[in-house]
Order: C-alpha cells, then structure tokens, then sequence
C-alpha cells in the first residue's frame, strides 16, 4: 500500500476528532450532520460539515470509510497533488449532498400529493414533518400523534392520511452522515487512473480489476437505492453514494477529456 499522503492524514484526523466529538459533545452531531433543506434542522454548513461525522452506533461505517480514503486518497493525491484531490473530494461530497437532498424532495413530496385531505394547510404540514417523534432509538407513530395531537384532532385525518405524514416526517427528520459520497467519487477516479489495479471485497476474496470492481459496487447501490433492498445493512443513504460516483465520473471524463489531469494544480 502506498504511504498515506498528507492531505489525506489530514483529512483521516478531522474525520477521527469529529467522531470523537460527537461523543463528547452530543449537540454537535444534530448541528453537523445533512438534513433535508426544508427541515427545521437544516444549517446552510451541512452539506460540508457532513462528510465528517459518522454513525455513532457504527463503528464499521467510520473505519471501513477510512481505510477507503487512505488507499485510494493516497494514490491519488499522490498524482494529483494536495489542491486537485481535495477540489475533487469536496466537490464528490457536495454532489453526493445534491443527489441525496433532491430525492429526499421527490419523494417527501410525492408523499404529500397523496394526501386525500385537501384542507390541510402548509402550515400544518410543516409542523406536523417537524414534530420531534424519536423516542431516541428509532420513530415512533404514537409520539408523532400525541406530540401534534392538537393538529391531528382538529383535521380528523384518516389512517391512509396519517401514514403518508408519517413517512414523510421521518424522510424530513432523518439525517446523513459519512465521507461515503466523497469516497465513491475517489473509487471512480481511481478505476479511471488504475483501471487494472487488483482489488478485493471482504466477502469476495478474489482480486477483481478496478474497472470492473467499481461498477459493480456502483450499481449495488443503484438497485439498492432503486429497490429498498440492501446488501449492506439498513440505514444507507444509497443515493448519496451514487451522487459522489456520478460527479467523479463527470469530472474524471471532463479532465480526461481535456487532458487536465497531466497537470498538477500545486505547479
């Protein structure tokens, strides 16, 4: 493996204290994490301050996004230099962001056009998505009534109406968190960079060639994100890894395009 450059240590100890943080200071996890943009809980920072906090019930979601940032930020950066890798790191987390944000839209949406109550107002739905229903472990229906019950009584809604504001609360309330977006766009790069570098999936041990390893890992999380059904464990922002891949892909096609990444930015 090659020595960790940098750039990327210095990314790996931001990413180490932040999760340490978390523990020490447990507001910080709600300030920094990715909430949708119409959420009372969104801060204009997020889509930065995301890619630095992990699950804190995951000890496997920050180690297996560090050891990925080290081996393929190494090697990168290594041909880049410091200022490309992190203006293409950066700009995979802020994609990722996008993406996950504009299906979080389409969908929560979606959900509210099938309201069959036409005289719910604005205001009301938007008390209703922002109601705090997290008993602290997961979302609970019976909270989200009795916490808006007043709203709940006076609008008499059906059980059809109640589910879908249900679903909808728990897509505005829900957060992101993770280096996963920036880290798909850095697998990219590397299959475009070292498309016949061997690698290996813990539970396939035999090495497959980056140019086949990464699309394959890509449209796992396209079905996955597609279909509701994970390989991977529950509680993935799936859309958010395919946001990083596709801005990695779009600008390791433009650079290479372009013949830009004959150039290192720091010359």
């Amino acid at each position: 493996m090659m020595n960790m450059t940098d750039t990327v240590k210095q990314l790996l100890i931001i990413n180490i204290l932040c999760y340490v943080g978390a523990f020490i200071v447990p507001q910080s996890y709600d300030l920094l994490s990715l909430y949708y943009f119409e959420s009372d809980k969104f801060h204009f920072w997020q889509p930065i301050t995301y890619m630095f906090m992990h699950s804190k019930n995951s000890l496997m979601h920050i180690f297996f996004n560090m050891f990925a940032l080290v081996s393929f930020g190494s090697a990168l950066e290594h041909f880049w230099g410091a200022k490309k890798f992190l203006f293409f790191y950066f700009s995979c987390g802020l994609g990722a962001a996008l993406i996950h944000s504009g299906v979080d839209y389409y969908e929560i949406h979606a959900l509210l056009n099938q309201l069959q109550n036409t005289t719910i107002s604005t205001a009301d739905i938007h008390t209703i998505l922002n109601t705090n229903f997290d008993d602290g472990n997961q979302f609970q229906g019976k909270l989200l009534y009795e916490n808006a019950q007043v709203i709940f009584d006076r609008l008499n809604l059906s059980a059809e109406d109640f589910r879908i504001l249900f679903d909808a609360a728990i897509k505005n309330q829900a957060s992101a968190v993770g280096a996963s977006g920036a880290i798909y766009g850095l697998l990219v790069a590397f299959a475009f960079m070292f498309p016949n570098a061997e690698l290996m999936m813990m539970f396939i041990p035999v090495p497959v060639k980056a140019k086949y390893f990464v699309p394959v890992i890509v449209m796992l999380d396209l079905f996955s994100g597609v279909t509701g059904f994970s390989l991977f464990g529950s509680n993935i922002a799936h859309f958010a890894h395919l946001g990083g891949a596709l801005i990695g892909f779009i600008m390791m096609w433009y650079w290479k395009k372009n013949q830009f990444n004959k150039n290192r930015w720091d010359r």
